[in-house]
């Protein structure tokens, strides 16, 4: 199957799945979780579901706990609502990308208000300065 059918089916799982958390799973336990990445491998046998979870660490880990429980509910409803023979099994991870990113921009925050660097992204220590002036 060519890779870009694979990433087709992939992005369709992932807007199903938001959909299935948001209107039908209704569970208490899960917290403000979503869908931001599905990989599936070349066979379709196996989706890595990523996950984003807004809270603590242990509200994380009880969102997590409770999709790996209800694994077998969105398998059948991904497959209810995407006509596919077999449905992949679900591998939930987080992702920590946001909150990287997150982290990424407070210290480039801190680095600003110490004067450590400027709005276009360069140090403000004197051989930068410098720099910039033999370049004009």
């Amino acid at each position: 199957m060519p890779n870009y059918r694979i990433q087709r089916l992939a992005e369709r799982i992932k807007e199903e799945l938001s959909d299935i958390l948001q209107r039908e799973l209704k569970d208490p336990r899960l917290g403000f979780v979503s869908i931001t990445d599905v990989e599936l491998t070349r066979d379709l046998q196996v989706a890595k579901v990523y996950v984003s979870v807004l809270g603590s660490e242990e509200e994380k880990e009880t969102s997590l706990e409770t999709l790996q429980r209800a694994k077998g509910f969105l398998r059948t409803e991904i497959g209810r609502r995407i006509q596919m023979r077999h449905v992949p099994d679900l591998l939930f991870k987080f992702d920590t990308s946001i909150e990287h990113g997150a982290r990424v921009h407070e210290l480039l925050l801190e680095l600003e208000r110490k004067g450590e660097l400027t709005r276009d992204g360069e140090g403000t220590d004197e051989a930068a300065k410098e720099e910039r002036a033999d370049d004009e």
